[in-house]
This record gives C-alpha cells, sequence and structure tokens, in this order.
C-alpha cells in the first residue's frame, strides 16, 4: 500500500545547505511547474501577480541561502526609500549625503560578508591559515548589491524616477532567474517592464525554450562533466599531472566556466522570457575576440558595462589625458577583480586584464586596422591563451597551486603521451572538442537554429526538452552541482 510520508516531502522545501535549489535540479522544475501554473491564472491581476513572484523569489532565495533571504528586504527597505527622499531633496550636497548611505550599506554589506578577517586575502595578508568553513558568503550577494546600487545611482543623477511603490522595487531586487548569479539587471532596463500587461509571444516562448535548453546543455553536459572527471582534479593536484595535462586542464576550465556562467545567464534569460520580461544578452561567444578590449565587450557583459558606466566613467574615463586613462583602466580592473573574490590571486587577475587592456590602448595607434584575416585569427589565439592563463590564477586554490601548475607546464610537458592522454580521456577530450567548436562557430548558425526552435509546434519543442533532458541523465556521473557564480 502506497504510504506518504509528509514530513519527508515537507523537508524538501525547508532550506539544505547541501542540496541548493538550482535551475537544472528536479526539485526547480517541480517547484517552477507550480509557480508558472499560478502565475499565468493571476496575469489579469497585476499586483497579485508581482506579490506572488515576489514571494516565490524570497523562497527561491531562501532554498539557496537560507536566513540571508533577509538581507534581500534590508536592502529593499533601505534603498527604496533612500532613492524617494533623494529625489525629493532640494539641493545636490543632500542628495550626495543619501547616496553616500546607499553605498554604505550595499558596500558596507559586501565587505563585511565577503572581505572579513576570514577571507583568503586577509588570511593571506596576516600570515594565517586559510579554512574556508569560517566563510560565510550570502549567495550571489555581489550581484544583487550591484543591482540594488543601480537604482539609487541612477535616481541620484536624474536618469531614473523614484519608484512610489516597494512591491515594484522588492520585485525587481529580488527577481528570482537573476538574483543569484546574474546577469546584473539594470533597474533601467527592468522597471519599465514591471506594470506592464505580460505579452509572451510564439517566438519569444521558443526562444526561451531554446535558451533554457542550450544553457543546460553546457552547464549540465559540457561544464559539469568536464569539471567532476578532469579540471578539478588537475586543479586540486597540479604535481600529480603532467605539464601537458595542466595545460589541458586550463583549456578545459576556460570552456568550463564559460559554459557554467552562460549557461545559467541563458537559462536565467530564458525563463524570464517565458514569464514575459526581457534581459540583455551576458555573453557573446568571448574566446571569438581578437583583443583583450572586444573580450571584455563580449565576457559577463552586465558586469563590464556595470563597472564602465558606474565606476571606470566617473573617475574620468579617457577625458583626462592618457596617463589618467591606464590609471582609470587599472583601477577599474583591480576592483574588478576584488569583487570577483578576496584574494591576492583574483587582484592579480583583475590587474593582468588592466594591464592588457592598457597596453592595447597604449599600441592601438602604431597599428590601426592593418592586417585583415591573418590579423584577426593571430589576434584571436593570442587574446584565447592570455585570457586562459589568467584563468589560472582566477581558478587556482592559491598562489602555491598557481605557481605549482605553471611550473609543470613550462618544465614538466611530457608531449610524448599526448596519444595515452587522448585515448585515457577521449569523453572529456571529445566534449571539449564539441564544446570548442559549437562556440566557435558563425553567429548566424546559432541564431538559425533559434529560429527554427521558436517556429516548432508545442510538441516539437516539448521534444527538444525532453531529449536535452535525456542527454544530461546520460552523462551525469555525480551529484547536481552549483554553478560557480553562486560564490560571488
Amino acid at each position: 500500500m502506497f504510504n506518504l510520508d509528509v514530513a519527508r516531502v515537507l523537508d524538501q522545501f525547508a532550506y539544505n545547505p547541501d542540496a541548493k535549489l538550482l535551475f537544472h535540479s528536479g526539485f526547480f522544475i517541480f517547484l517552477f511547474i507550480g509557480f508558472v501554473a499560478v502565475y499565468r491564472i493571476l496575469l489579469p491581476h497585476q499586483r497579485a501577480r508581482i506579490l506572488w513572484t515576489t514571494c516565490f523569489s524570497l523562497y527561491f532565495y531562501y532554498k539557496c541561502a537560507g536566513w540571508f533571504w533577509l538581507l534581500h528586504i534590508l536592502l529593499v527597505v533601505v534603498d527604496f526609500n533612500l532613492a524617494r527622499w533623494m529625489e525629493a531633496m532640494p539641493t545636490k550636497r543632500k542628495k550626495q549625503l543619501l547616496l553616500l548611505i546607499s553605498l554604505v550599506v550595499n558596500l558596507g554589506m559586501l565587505a563585511y560578508f565577503k572581505y572579513n578577517v576570514y577571507s583568503e586575502l586577509w588570511c593571506e595578508l596576516s600570515g594565517n591559515p586559510f579554512d574556508p568553513s569560517k566563510v560565510f558568503l550570502p549567495v550571489g550577494i555581489s550581484f544583487f548589491t550591484f543591482q540594488s546600487l543601480s537604482y539609487t545611482i541612477d535616481v541620484y543623477r536624474g536618469q531614473l524616477k523614484a519608484l512610489h511603490s516597494i512591491l515594484d522595487y522588492a520585485f525587481y531586487v529580488t527577481f528570482f532567474p537573476q538574483m543569484v548569479a546574474g546577469p546584473i539587471v539594470r533597474a533601467s532596463d527592468f522597471l519599465p517592464q514591471i506594470n506592464k500587461p505580460v505579452i509572451v509571444t510564439r517566438e519569444d516562448f521558443g526562444r526561451g525554450i531554446f535558451l533554457i535548453c542550450i544553457g543546460l546543455f553546457k552547464k549540465a553536459v559540457i561544464s559539469d562533466y568536464i569539471s567532476a572527471n578532469f579540471v578539478d582534479r588537475v586543479f586540486d593536484s597540479p604535481l600529480q599531472y603532467t605539464g601537458m595535462e595542466n595545460l589541458f586542464a586550463v583549456y578545459g576550465y576556460a570552456l568550463q566556466i564559460y559554459c557554467d556562467f552562460s549557461g545559467y545567464s541563458d537559462m536565467a534569460i530564458g525563463i524570464a522570457l517565458l514569464l514575459g520580461f526581457k534581459f540583455n544578452i551576458n555573453f557573446d561567444a568571448p574566446y571569438q575576440s581578437s583583443s583583450i578590449t572586444e573580450f571584455w565587450r563580449r565576457w559577463h557583459i552586465s558586469l563590464s558595462t556595470w563597472l564602465r558606466d558606474y565606476l571606470y566613467i566617473p573617475l574620468g574615463g579617457n577625458r583626462l589625458g592618457k596617463l589618467r586613462t591606464y590609471v582609470n583602466l587599472m583601477i577599474t580592473m583591480l576592483l574588478g577583480g576584488l569583487w570577483h573574490g578576496a584574494a591576492i590571486r583574483f587582484i592579480i587577475w583583475g590587474g593582468m586584464h588592466g594591464l592588457a587592456l592598457s597596453f592595447e590602448r597604449l599600441i592601438k595607434p602604431f597599428f590601426g586596422s592593418r592586417g585583415g584575416a591573418i590579423r584577426k585569427v593571430i589576434g584571436v589565439v593570442l587574446t584565447f591563451h592570455f585570457v586562459c592563463f589568467c584563468w589560472i590564477f582566477f581558478r587556482a586554490q592559491g598562489m602555491d597551486n598557481v605557481l605549482a601548475m605553471i611550473s609543470q607546464i613550462w618544465y614538466n610537458f611530457e608531449s610524448r603521451f599526448f596519444l595515452d592522454f587522448v585515448t585515457g580521456y577521449s569523453s572529456i577530450v571529445t566534449l571539449m572538442a564539441i564544446g570548442y567548436l559549437l562556440h566557435f562557430l558563425p553567429r548566424s548558425l546559432d541564431s538559425w537554429a533559434e529560429r527554427q526552435v521558436a517556429r516548432m509546434p508545442v510538441l516539437g519543442k516539448a521534444l527538444v526538452v525532453a531529449l536535452i533532458a535525456a542527454l544530461v541523465m546520460q552523462v551525469k556521473s555525480s551529484e547536481v552541482q552549483p554553478f560557480i557564480y553562486f560564490q560571488f
């Protein structure tokens, strides 16, 4: 006889630090179907729909981070009221004071959780051993603090009117598709969509399904598999592997982090489309870039444009002479590195990108646009390998591992074992080849595939989803893995 264990069912709805709610988990699919069913019923009732989505979003974050969901409530109350008071203030000085309070609250929260005395950076500076178990970092705190700051800064600048409904602002800050790992959605892009009628066209629905499937393939098929079965092993113990294996692990991590993060962004954008909201693209085939400048126009676009508009340009941008431009680029990228993590290796990672951006700007007048296709290919190869070199600092568990990996690649390459490597890691090599091949395909082919899925009948779309799900189940070799950018 069938017995329902009610307590066990209810446990699924409670926070479990070892089982965070992920887009590619079965429990999320179950919850999302229930959420959408109510969401559709509430479409004619705008306020009820916004309230329902906000409550679901807070629950979603609770499942990801436990009681840290209260931080969202704090940000909503503080920044909503500061923006309203700011708009009403008659003098610029008083507006600046309110903006300063917003900056202190948001960045102070970020600093308290991310850069406290238990962080890797402070342990490195003080000479104390780093203990990751002491770090209590709320999931996605870097994303939702930057998102909330975009609102108060834009209100201060007069580029945005302050909201009169705290529910609308809570809806914006907590909207679940992007609240834990981006993209960083600007208030100016999202707020105008809140009170418009929800219209999901056939094209939007098809594009949403396509992006969700592509994101799921990137994350659960490519990223998770090469991570669990090769990349993590090498980065954790680089001295146990040859330099060739270390180099392939670097190439593997470059693909892994791209597929992981862009896969999340694709799913977030796709889910938002199914709910009637449009987000800007966050990745645009970044490894096709022929310069570091172009790379940052294609990689994590929501962060790079945020840093440009709210840090680089206010610092003076390129308006105050060449030397100041280089200084501004370095400051922006160093802080961009620090945004990713409280560790010296992240600062080095940001600093190397800052130096590369400055160097490209310095030599650009001497080269112009000469070279054509050959220059483009050389640029892509050099840019890709520079980015990969920088990824070593980004991924390694400390500077000792960074130096060990570089040493193995330089002094202990052992290329004679190449055929043995390909044979022994045939599935890894195959998935990496597929991943890079798909990444370097022309954008026109990607657009063509998207249009084909959009034109399919509902049954055809369901079949595509089923095929991707079946593929995920076939390659799954461990527990569902969290997204890399959850830690940021």
